[in-house]
């Protein structure tokens, strides 16, 4: 059938498009990058959109999601999400696993635990995501994190060595496998020793051939022998490869290295076209052409979908791509359509491959999967210090306080009045204060007052995408120093990142009790709290 496609048709079929998981155009929260019910249906409906990314809305909203796209499309679509921590990461009601580098905390002390855990995730994630009409998972992330000021990768990762990261994340695709979804390799060729976020500029790994192949593609290496569907592209620039482009952008490292050095035959995906590493230097259109030029069989989250098709069919026009490789690369996007389910039939609804009455959401976050996922975080905390904490009451012109410090108060999701981290406190007598990198400079102000607080400090700070940084922010480490000057410091709750931890610790008194927790969920905050506070959590009381 291939072969009767329109060169539009055929190129549409590489580019899969993001958008809202929520039903409503009113509820968009990036309408630069999500388009309208009515924008995202011409995409499929009359261009032929292989396929969606998927980001926001419920779990349950998801699935009705993807059934009305699915409606929508003029061939079955992949439907596709970043849920490298489970589906509960994205989609609000489903499981939400700590991040991967939990497991590797674990598997410090016991490998074989921690590859089973791993395969659990990878199996949950699995069953959630086909369980709400998902049938690509972008995950899991396999680059090795060896540098702790990573901001882009950082806890993300499956650990700091490319042995466990191998095993770890191949037990992950070991426990996907027995479900009909993708999953993805991610970034190639590792992202894992860089400092600089590529969602906002191009890094540079300036290593070796010979550290590349020591360090960087054993994970790889070992990710497509247990049998990943496809393998994401990094934004780096790699001069010991190719001096002038990006990976994303290199046929010597997307076809020399990857299809034929590696063997790898299956589906090699962009990662996200509009970020700033590719974008700000080659612009939208012209990326997504040298993506496909290098070898690319997916072109992921163009800015303008429709011009960027126009872009490559021109290309194709040229001379600059073949039609043969156009061709190529969208008889393994079906392979693996049919690999999930699909019919590969134009015209033909996607959705009876996957109807609504399908949908079974007694499948999202049953008790057995949220264990799994609490006895990873529990499994992972790290803790010292005189536990548990005694909250003694203050003198008269004192309060208890329960500092929580974040990146974004605008953009914590996981914090609320019912949350442990502030419920939990609450109910021992702290009050909170809850600030960021805009309200932190409150300590200035503070810092020469003789107002005395025995204070909670708990952090939620990790790498994330376009933060910039991996490490304190100004206002966490201002806090801290004044209340360690001040003698106000009672304990300290980390969330998120364990390079935060290893930065506070020679600093901290032995005395002073500290918890840290990979997950910054309100399972993660659940129980660092209950340990911190001696809470036995089978009756809740300490």
């Amino acid at each position: 059938m291939i072969d009767n496609l329109s060169l539009p048709e055929l190129v549409a079929q590489m580019f899969v498009v993001r958008a809202s998981g929520c039903l409503f155009d009113h509820q968009i929260r990036y309408p630069e990058w999500e388009p309208t019910a009515s924008k995202l249906r011409y995409y499929l409906e009359k261009l032929g959109v292989g396929g969606v990314i998927l980001v926001g809305g419920s779990a349950a909203e998801l699935a009705v999601r993807s059934h009305q796209l699915q409606s929508w499309a003029k061939f079955p679509l992949l439907l596709a999400a970043d849920i490298e921590e489970g589906v509960g990461q994205r989609f609000a009601g489903a499981t939400w696993f700590g991040p991967p580098m939990a497991i590797a905390e674990i598997a410090r002390r016991d490998a074989l635990k921690a590859d089973r855990y791993a395969e659990q995730m990878g199996s949950v994630t699995a069953i959630e995501a086909r369980a709400i009409g998902l049938n690509w998972i972008l995950a899991p992330v396999v680059d090795v994190n060896n540098n702790p000021d990573n901001p882009v990768i950082n806890v993300r990762a499956f650990g700091e060595t490319s042995e466990i990261v191998g095993k770890l994340a191949s037990a992950f695709i070991r426990g996907a496998l027995g479900h009909p979804v993708l999953t993805t390799a991610k970034h190639f060729p590792g992202h894992g020793d860089t400092a600089v976020d590529s969602h906002l500029e191009l890094p540079v790994l300036p290593h070796s051939p010979a550290r590349l192949a020591a360090v960087e593609l054993p994970p790889f290496v070992e990710a497509i022998a247990a049998g990943v569907d496809a393998v994401m592209s990094a934004h780096l620039l790699i001069p010991a490869w190719d001096d002038q482009f990006p990976a994303t952008l290199s046929r010597k490292i997307l076809i020399g290295k990857l299809r034929q050095e590696l063997g790898f035959d299956g589906l090699i995906v962009t990662d996200a076209l509009v970020m700033g590493a590719i974008a700000n230097k080659y612009g939208a259109n012209e990326a997504a052409v040298l993506a496909a030029e290098a070898g690319a069989d997916v072109l992921l989250m163009p800015l303008d979908p429709e011009a960027a098709i126009l872009a490559v069919c021109e290309a194709v026009t040229q001379g600059r791509i073949s039609i043969a490789q156009i061709k190529e690369s969208v008889k393994r996007i079906w392979e693996a359509k049919i690999k999930v389910g699909l019919l590969i039939k134009e015209k033909e609804k996607a959705a009876d491959s996957m109807s609504i009455e399908s949908i079974d959401l007694s499948l999202l976050a049953n008790p057995e999967a949220r264990a799994t996922a609490v006895d990873i975080l529990r499994d992972s905390l790290k803790f010292g210090g005189n536990l548990p904490l005694v909250a003694k009451q203050p003198s008269e012109n004192q309060f208890l306080r329960n500092l929580i410090v974040v990146d974004d108060v605008l953009g914590c999701e996981f914090l609320g009045k019912h949350t442990p981290a502030i419920a939990r406190p609450e109910e021992f007598g702290y009050e909170l204060q809850l600030i960021d990198d805009r309200t932190g400079a409150i300590v200035h102000n503070a810092a020469g007052t003789e107002h005395f607080s025995p204070t909670l400090l708990q952090i939620f700070i990790r790498g994330n995408c376009f933060r910039g940084s991996a490490g304190l922010t100004e206002a966490a480490q201002d806090w801290f120093k004044k209340l360690l000057r001040t003698g106000e410091l009672q304990a300290v709750v980390i969330y998120g990142s364990p390079y935060v931890l290893e930065q506070f610790l020679p600093h901290l008194p032995p005395s002073i009790p500290y918890v840290f927790c990979f997950g910054q969920m309100p399972a993660a905050q659940s129980l660092a709290l209950e340990l911190l506070f001696g809470i036995d959590h089978k009756t809740g009381n300490a």
